[in-house]
Parts: C-alpha cells; sequence; structure tokens
C-alpha cells in the first residue's frame, strides 16, 4: 500500500467518524496489483478530543490497512452507550477496551480477546492508576474532607463502564467507606476524564475521578488548568486494557491483525512507531493475551456488585442474600465462559 493508499484510508476513516459516507478505496498489494474488500472498522472511545484521538492512532491505523490490504476506517463514540451498542450490533471489528466494557464484548457480545497492552512486570512502576483530583484552592482540603462529608461536594465522574472513571474509586476508595459514588455526592456529573478534570480546575465541579495517564495528557494540554488541580487519592495499578477483535472475522485476517499489534515498535529501527506507542500511552506495546485476560475485570465486577449489595437498604434478609447470590452465580458463569479457574 501506497502512502498515498494510506491517506485515502484514513480520510475514509475521518469521513466515516464525521457522518459522511466515504468513497471506498481500494488496498494494493505489493506488486502493484489493487485488491477491493470491505473497510475494517475500528472502535474508539476518546477521553478528550476526537480529532486529536485519531491524530495519534493514525499511523498505527495506516500499518493495519497495509498489512491487511484493505483500508480501516474509525468509529468515533463520544459516549460508551454508543461504542457499546456498535460493538453489539457487529459494526466494530476490532477495538481497544478495558474493564467492563471489554468484559460486555466478549461475554455478552462478538468480540474475542486477541492482545493486551503490556505493562510493567514490577507494579511499583506501573504508572496507571486511578485518581480523585480536586482543586487546590476553594475545594476540599484532603482526602478525608471529601470522606467524612460528601454531600458537600459536587463530583464529576465517569460512566459506569469507565475502570478509573467508576469502577475502581468505587471498589477502592468509596464503598469500604459506606459511600455510594452515584447517591452520596451533592451533585454529579458524568463525562469523560478530560472534561471532569476542566469542570474541577474550572469551578465547575469540586472532585473528578481520572487515572494517571490522562491526568499526564491533561498536563501537557492544559497546563494552566492542571496547575489549579492537586491529587487527593491514588489507587493500586489497575488491569491493562485488551485489544478485541470480531469473532466472525476471518481466521487468517485476525491472525495478520494480532501479529501487527504484537509486533508493532519491536523491531531495532522502529523508534518512529515506539514514539507512537508513547503517545496513545501504550510505552511497551502489546502482548499476546485471551479471553482469560478479562478474568480481573470480572473479579472487579463481582466484587463490586458485593460491596453494593453489602451497603444497599433492602426490605428483607432476603432479598439482600436473594442479591449476592445472583452476584455469585452470573461471576461463576463469566469465570466458566472466559475459560479460567474460580477466585474467591
Amino acid at each position: 500500500m501506497t502512502h498515498a493508499d494510506r491517506r485515502r484510508c484514513l480520510a475514509a476513516a475521518l469521513a466515516l467518524a464525521a457522518g459522511v459516507r466515504p468513497a471506498p478505496a481500494a488496498a494494493a498489494r505489493p506488486g502493484g496489483e489493487r485488491e477491493d474488500g470491505p473497510a475494517l472498522v475500528f472502535g474508539l472511545l476518546p477521553m478528550g478530543d476526537a480529532v486529536e484521538a485519531r491524530r495519534r492512532w493514525e499511523p498505527l491505523l495506516l500499518t493495519v490497512a497495509a498489512a491487511l490490504k484493505r483500508p480501516v476506517t474509525v468509529f468515533s463514540a463520544f459516549q460508551y452507550e454508543t461504542l457499546d451498542r456498535a460493538l453489539q450490533a457487529g459494526r466494530i471489528d476490532f477495538a481497544l477496551l478495558s474493564g467492563k466494557m471489554a468484559l460486555d464484548a466478549v461475554t455478552r457480545g462478538p468480540m474475542q480477546v486477541m492482545a493486551q497492552v503490556r505493562r510493567r512486570r514490577d507494579p511499583r512502576l506501573v504508572e496507571h492508576r486511578a485518581l480523585l483530583l480536586a482543586r487546590t484552592a476553594g475545594g476540599p482540603a484532603n482526602l478525608d474532607a471529601v470522606l467524612r462529608a460528601p454531600q458537600r461536594w459536587h463530583i464529576a465522574r465517569g460512566d459506569r463502564r469507565s475502570v478509573s472513571g467508576f469502577i475502581v474509586p468505587q471498589s477502592e476508595l468509596f464503598l469500604p467507606h459506606g459511600i455510594d459514588i452515584e447517591s452520596a455526592f451533592k451533585a454529579e456529573t458524568v463525562g469523560n476524564h478530560q472534561d471532569n478534570a476542566l469542570a474541577v480546575a474550572n469551578g465547575d465541579a469540586d472532585v473528578a475521578t481520572s487515572n494517571s495517564t490522562d491526568f499526564e495528557r491533561f498536563r501537557a494540554l492544559f497546563p494552566a488548568e492542571a496547575a489549579r488541580l492537586q491529587v487527593l487519592w491514588t489507587s493500586l495499578p489497575t488491569p491493562p486494557a485488551q485489544m478485541l477483535v470480531r469473532r466472525a472475522l476471518p481466521a487468517g485476517l485476525q491472525a495478520v491483525l494480532r501479529d501487527v499489534f504484537l509486533d508493532y515498535g519491536r523491531a531495532p529501527g522502529a523508534e518512529t512507531d515506539r514514539i507512537v506507542l508513547r503517545s496513545l500511552q501504550t510505552e511497551l506495546g502489546f502482548e499476546p493475551a485471551d479471553d482469560r485476560a478479562l478474568l480481573e475485570a470480572a473479579r472487579m465486577q463481582r466484587d463490586l456488585a458485593l460491596r453494593r449489595a453489602q451497603v444497599a437498604q433492602w426490605v428483607n434478609e432476603s432479598a439482600r442474600r436473594g442479591r449476592i447470590d445472583r452476584v455469585e452465580r452470573e461471576y461463576r458463569a463469566q469465570v466458566q465462559q472466559l475459560g479460567g479457574p474460580l477466585r474467591d
């Protein structure tokens, strides 16, 4: 595929993301013979500006298009629900997802895991952690001020499917202190990490959930606003994101796609590719994985549901026990489907 062909592939991708029907783009074989084939669709959930997110992904997606000899288009969704519907409808061919979003796409949808983001083996060196942010002036002075009186504060949080924007803060921080992130605060705003951080910096909210990766990017994009923020809480390392592929894709196509991600940035002279990986906050690239990589996400969902069952108000003990039993049954079914052992 020539450079011009790659650019046409990307133009088609951007047109599709903007709601414009792109003209068919043909991919080239190495000998110059052209091969028409349906475009593959990459699902993207930007954590900030959609155009900037697509720009960061462009070089890697062009490499995918060249390897597959067919165009790659981008389905850019601004809400979890939009991307989830597209996944369940089989409109997405591959996507980088994490947590409940990835779990649902595999256990209830048409996707399977083919790789995951490589992390450092020493947990002390893992940068990706959930955060709770506040203003340096005019908001809660410390974490204790939030936990003692959540009803005083306006929280900006992520969607319920967001690992660092909801699941981890709820399970590791708030529920252990008897606080339900969805009902205990004075007010709440639900958005992406960038918008939530801006809301706190500009005084529209008092605290916000985020993660260390997106906050690092936020500092680079909005240095003045970032200077007005402080980190009140940092979680344990969060699980890596998984690269999912639609099961119905031909096995040969899946194998090529998987190899592109596993090999990207590994060659001795591939410094340009490694710069791309750093811009995507996947500095170490990707490593092999299968559906068992989602066992930790299933466990996190089980633990979160059990904690909520413990703190919720029930009409009687039998109702509470029934909810706990359903959670455990669902967890066992997920573990069996993912091919892993049960974990307490």
